[in-house]
Parts: C-alpha cells; structure tokens; sequence
C-alpha cells in the first residue's frame, strides 16, 4: 500500500512536472502584447557568439535604460519613446564598451541594469496610464 502511494505521487509529480515544462518553453515569434511594431534588436546581437554573450547582454541593458530615461525624461510612453531604434544604444557600446574586457563587461550590465530599474519605478506607471505596459 505505502509502495503504491508513493509510485502514484511520483507519476503525479511527474507529470505535474512534465505539464510545467511545455507551458514554459520560450516562442521564437515576436508577438508583444503592446508596442507590437518595435524594432527588433540588431541581428549582429541576435546572433552574437556565445562566448560573447555579455556584450548581447550589455546593449540590451544600454537600450532598457535608455528607454526607461526617455519614458522620464518625456513624462510619456509613446511606442516610439518606449521603443525606438537600436542606434542610441548601439552607439554608446560601440564608443564605450566595443574593447571592454569580461570584468568590464559584467560591471557595465550590473550598472546598466540598476539605472533601468531605478528609472523603471517611475516610468512603469506613466506607461500603465497610458495603455503601453
């Protein structure tokens, strides 16, 4: 009887588990549920090398806090204040961070990303507000 209990909350477990898995597996479509029409990131960082991944990382960093300060800055959150094309972003990793070792690399993500979400506290609601979150 123990035995049996323990092979049915394993299969249960299992497939509990299973079920989580296929509801998490990642879309390659880009299908946003606002601002449907933003550019898509520079294929150079789509398909970057995955030794280099930190620099992929790093100028998706750049533009969220770009973006994040253009949504303050304008005190509104239009698609186009919100997502704009990628060459603001692309030109301060290329002027700054192009030759920036690992370290360095890490250290601008961590920094980039703390910007971003300092600045995310305000711009979210303005966004909400308006129908663009």
């Amino acid at each position: 009887m123990r035995l049996a209990c323990i092979l049915s909350l394993a299969m249960v477990l299992s497939a509990s588990a299973a079920h989580a898995e296929q509801n998490t597996v990642p879309t390659l479509d880009n299908q946003f549920d606002v601002c449907t029409e933003r550019p898509l990131q520079p294929d150079w960082i789509t398909n970057i090398d995955t030794r280099d991944a930190n620099k992929a990382r790093l100028i998706q960093q750049i533009y969220r806090a770009q973006s994040m300060e253009r949504i303050v800055e304008a005190g509104e959150c239009s698609c186009e204040t919100r997502f704009p094309g990628w060459a603001a972003a692309e030109q301060v990793y290329f002027e700054r961070f192009a030759s920036a070792d690992r370290i360095e690399l890490r250290e601008a993500i961590s920094e980039y990303s703390r910007v971003a979400n300092e600045l995310r506290q305000t711009a979210k609601p303005i966004c909400e507000g308006q129908g663009n979150w």
